[in-house]
């Protein structure tokens, strides 16, 4: 799997992968995660500007998408039920989402900003398993919970190198 940079042509794809993941998140006992119209479309075009949106590509299919932003997560900065392993700088990975039709998406992203980064952070919702099994598959341990500035809770997660 390769991980691109994604451009603003790809983004027609990119809405195609989310609103594929709504369904998906819907069909597997998460409904409330992201609703019918999250990421937005705005958020997803600030992403790309800022350099800050990837693509998982399979054989030059768009079959991922993902934003990895380096720096300080205003997000992560209250944390209860717990505490992050570190206080160094750090990566967050938000927005991951497959297109269904292919495996791997999840590891390719996660390996992909390992190897850029020793300091990792990752949230998702309580009802969202397959993401909470991703998430522990990938190496990352459970940190506590953070807080969405609407006030909703997330589960968090952090990952060190050795």
């Amino acid at each position: 799997m390769e991980i691109v940079k994604a451009r603003r042509e790809d983004l027609p794809a990119i809405l195609e992968i989310y609103a594929y993941a709504r369904l998906f998140m819907k069909a597997t006992g998460n409904p409330n995660q992201w609703q019918d119209s999250h990421p937005a479309r705005e958020t997803l075009e600030s992403d790309i500007e800022s350099g800050n949106l990837y693509l998982c590509l399979n054989q030059q299919q768009i079959a991922g998408v993902f934003a990895f932003i380096i720096g300080s997560d205003p997000t992560y900065d209250i944390i209860d039920d717990g505490a992050w392993h570190s206080d160094k700088p750090y990566g967050t990975v938000h927005r991951l989402a497959s297109g269904g039709q292919f495996r791997g998406i999840g590891r390719a992203c996660f390996d992909y900003c390992k190897a850029r980064l020793t300091n990792l952070r990752v949230d998702t919702h309580h009802d969202n398993k397959v993401m909470q099994s991703v998430i522990a598959q990938n190496g990352f341990s459970r940190c506590g919970i953070i807080y969405q500035p609407d006030g909703s809770p997330r589960i968090a997660y952090d990952w060190q190198a050795e």
